[in-house]
């Protein structure tokens, strides 16, 4: 995941897409400094497991901004976030639809029912299940309504 990045730095260069440029430069840094974070050379290669989750935390903070600067009236910034956020999600994984996440939802709490004193468990269960493909958040609001 990383020699991809690193190679299109290079077409984003040729093809002078600064927007792009910019997030993939971005991300290499968010690479480096996962690496100096873990404690090991910032020369090393990053596992794709951990690419993913310094992408992924960096789509999430795209879209806490995009919420934020949208709630203080300043749509144009959102705006920016916005593009890079489409260029992040590129690398993610397809995430599953509201539909799809709240039936299997339902499906598991029919097998084991679910009192709110465990929804917490819950969550952290069933974001293992849906790995990646699911929004955390998402999973969080869904169970919130089903289980009471």
């Amino acid at each position: 995941m990383q020699e991809k990045i690193k190679s299109e730095i290079k077409q984003a260069m040729m093809a002078r897409d600064t927007i792009k440029l910019g997030v993939l430069r971005m991300l290499s840094s968010a690479f480096t400094n996962e690496l100096v974070a873990q404690g090991r050379p910032p020369q090393e290669p990053l596992s794709d497991d951990d690419c993913m989750k310094v992408i992924k935390k960096l789509a999430k903070q795209r879209k806490d901004s995009i919420e934020q600067f949208i709630a203080g009236g300043r749509p144009e910034l959102a705006e920016d976030e916005k593009n890079e956020l489409a260029v992040l999600e590129a690398y993610l994984p397809a995430q599953m639809s509201e539909e799809e996440i709240e039936a299997k939802i339902k499906a598991k709490i029919e097998q084991s029912p679910v009192d709110s004193s465990k929804k917490g468990q819950f969550v952290g269960m069933m974001m293992k299940e849906l790995g990646s493909t699911a929004d955390g958040a998402l999973v969080k609001a869904i169970i919130d309504k089903l289980v009471v």
